[in-house]
């Protein structure tokens, strides 16, 4: 059995990345002052940040039509018996149940969907993970059972700079908590059972960043081998100065650099960074 792996836009795995593992994607969108995008096609982060920048509005962002998934697992099906697609997660955005629903349109090729529960390079940990199980003619179901696996010590953190967009979108469940006057604060973000709660409340970026970096220490020094990814919205320097910082002190980790795509962006603000890791 032939196996492709299918994921969506806000993994944010690069394009050179996505041909060597044979990796396929439907878009999610954004809609600017009126035009929509999709991202990772038409769209760069760069030109993102730099288009929304000060505007009073906030982006819209739509998840994948239906009919856009159906065409893309026709069009693998030419090629493969079954796709295992790996979906942001379910609590955030409709693209789980847009990918399973399609599921009764197409007969011509057998559909698994996981539900990363999480997004950004932490859910294309599982999409990479899989590619290379895929291209080693692992099954759909050796391949689940490895996702499900390593669900148990997935984990990511992040701070944002500004919370207004997460509350402004709804997209941070218990945000009462934290509205008014606390909006001056510069939470710790994580995810529980599938949506964005806060971890903590902090004052200061600076001390955000270390505590997210804290968070992840306290798993390192465990000395297990494990994958990390530095992530940031616009701060590729701040991001790249955390990741060598890390890496010296721990070599056993194999750590990489990625972004908060336009989707995420939207909702997280420029200046958002954050730290998910797995053990292998």
């Amino acid at each position: 059995m032939k196996t492709a792996i299918l994921t969506d836009s806000t993994a944010y795995i690069p394009q050179e990345l996505r041909d060597r593992w044979n990796i396929h994607m439907v878009p999610l969108s954004v809609t600017i002052g009126g035009e929509t995008y999709r991202e990772e096609v038409d769209l760069s982060t760069g030109d993102f940040y730099d288009m929304v920048r000060g505007a009073q509005e906030l982006p819209k962002t739509s998840q994948p039509s239906i009919g856009v998934v159906t065409n893309k697992l026709e069009e693998l099906s030419a090629e493969y018996d079954a796709v295992v697609a790996i979906t942001l997660s379910s609590g955030i955005s409709g693209t789980y149940q847009a990918i399973a629903s399609a599921d009764d349109m197409v007969d011509s090729i057998d559909l698994h969907v996981f539900d990363s529960e999480i997004s950004c390079m932490v859910q294309g940990f599982y999409v990479l993970e899989a590619a290379e199980m895929a291209d080693n003619g692992a099954t759909p179901e050796q391949i689940l059972a490895r996702m499900n696996e390593m669900k148990s010590s997935i984990r990511a953190y992040f701070m944002v700079d500004d919370l207004s967009h997460l509350h402004r979108g709804g997209r941070l469940n218990g945000a009462q908590a934290i509205v008014g006057s606390l909006l001056q604060v510069k939470p710790v973000l994580h995810f529980v059972d599938k949506v964005i709660v806060p971890f903590e409340k902090i004052r200061t970026r600076k001390k955000a960043v270390k505590r997210v970096k804290g968070l992840f220490e306290e798993v390192a020094e465990k000395g297990q081998p494990m994958k990390a990814t530095i992530i940031h919205a616009n701060r590729e320097e701040d991001a790249q100065e955390i990741l060598d910082e890390l890496q010296e002190k721990y070599p056993h980790v194999e750590f990489g650099l990625s972004y908060f795509g336009p989707v995420i962006g939207t909702h997280l603000g420029e200046g958002a960074l954050g730290i998910g890791w797995f053990e292998k």
